[in-house]
């Protein structure tokens, strides 16, 4: 299994699990980030702490213990 917070910018992937809290999973579910989403890499902070993504037309920023939470898969 591969990490939302170890992709590359760039890259797209397939959500496959949600390994968080009930109370993170549902933010994240409000933000359009559930299984089976195509999730486009945008950017990482300089110091890797905030990953930046496009989950359909919107941009959302997360933390990367939150990205660290969020497996996927290669599209």
């Amino acid at each position: 299994m591969k990490k939302l917070s170890t992709c590359q910018r760039g890259e797209k992937v397939k959500v496959l699990k949600l390994n968080a809290d009930p109370e993170l999973k549902q933010r994240l579910i409000s933000f359009g980030i559930m299984k089976e989403t195509i999730i486009e890499v945008l950017e990482h902070a300089p110091a890797k702490s905030t990953i930046e993504i496009k989950v359909g037309k919107t941009k959302v920023a997360l933390r990367a213990k939150e990205a660290d939470m969020i497996e996927v898969e290669t599209v």
